[in-house]
């Protein structure tokens, strides 16, 4: 049983701890980040219910409901919310990357969780290719929202269209990696990979620009204190 945990939450913490490493400046406090990740561990079971009862209804069972309203946007929503009025307005969210570490916080919370009930059920040889998809995957949903999170709440000019993107970029990516895994039979590996390529890159491209713009920031800041001194 010690073993199937440390499986199921050590690929979450991995990556967690990536992210996090990934800040080259002010690092966000530890107890604000363990935060963010038991309220995404917390949504796993109204998620859980709302699914369950669909299910049972039988009521938009058709992979592409199921993969782009009952999973992807349902789950993003959820964890979406949760950075808006949890995180959003915070005074340690006050940089860019910020918004990165704790999208990914929340993401990897609920991700940790569902993992651990999906190999309680199934079994632990299915923690590699958990850990490499599923968990891979929702940080990925979760630093890109973050990004786009931070870019609203610090361009100098604010558009509040970011956090409606911060939404529905990640809820169209989850419903893509969804309906690939629900409609590709025989040799998914193949798409898959490709996918989870293509996730990495446009995730990490987003992390370089927020540390990025969170550099010209305190550029600007320390030359604007700098004249007035």
């Amino acid at each position: 049983m010690v073993g199937l945990i440390s499986a199921s939450i050590a690929p979450g913490f991995a990556l967690l701890t990536f992210f996090y490493l990934k800040d080259r400046f002010d690092s966000e406090p530890l107890s604000m980040v363990l935060r963010a990740f038991i309220f995404g561990a917390l949504l796993v079971f109204p998620i859980m219910f709302i699914q369950y009862g669909f299910s049972v209804e039988d009521v938009g069972q058709h992979p592409f409901i199921q993969s782009f309203f009952l999973t992807g946007m349902l789950e993003e929503f959820f964890k979406w919310f949760i950075f808006l009025y949890v995180i959003y307005e915070h005074v340690h969210f006050d940089n860019h990357y910020d918004g990165i570490v704790y999208g990914v916080a929340i993401s990897l919370g609920f991700a940790s969780l569902e993992n651990l009930l999906y190999l309680l059920a199934n079994g632990i040889e299915y923690a590699l290719s958990r850990a490499v998809f599923p968990v891979s995957s929702h940080a990925l949903f979760g630093a890109i929202m973050g990004y786009y999170m931070g870019r609203n709440k610090f361009y100098p000019v604010k558009s509040y269209r970011m956090i409606t993107v911060a939404l529905f970029i990640p809820t169209f990516l989850h419903g893509i990696y969804d309906f690939l895994l629900q409609t590709i039979q025989s040799n998914w590996i193949y798409v898959m990979i490709p996918f989870m390529v293509f996730l990495w890159v446009f995730a990490m491209r987003r992390v370089k620009r927020a540390n990025d713009y969170t550099e010209k920031r305190q550029v600007l800041h320390f030359q604007k204190n700098k004249k007035t001194v």
